[in-house]
């Protein structure tokens, strides 16, 4: 093994920072694809349920958040979980 710890990587950059700008940009992507399927106007589209809580309608806006926020909690509840366990078991 290298005795440089920091051998191999980008200069400031470490593997937290890109987890999190890809972990943004998918976000962005799926409010991008949400607000293009509404904007398309696909006709009998009925309003969605957010968590169950809430009920969004099927506007470009509604359809971009709610793909942002459903894909940024289910995608960050499982970052959050791969997190705490390499942080757990490092062995």
């Amino acid at each position: 093994m290298s005795e440089n710890p920091t051998a191999g990587r980008i200069a400031g950059r470490d593997g937290r920072s890109v987890v999190l700008f890809v972990y943004v940009v998918v976000v962005a992507i799926a409010g991008f694809w949400g607000y293009l399927l509404g904007a398309l106007g696909i006709q009998d589209l009925q309003p969605v349920s957010l968590f169950f809580l809430f009920e969004i309608q099927p506007t470009p806006v509604g359809l971009a958040v709610y793909g942002m926020i459903t894909l940024g909690v289910g995608l960050g509840v499982v970052l959050l979980a791969v997190g705490y366990v390499s942080r757990r078991y490092t062995a």
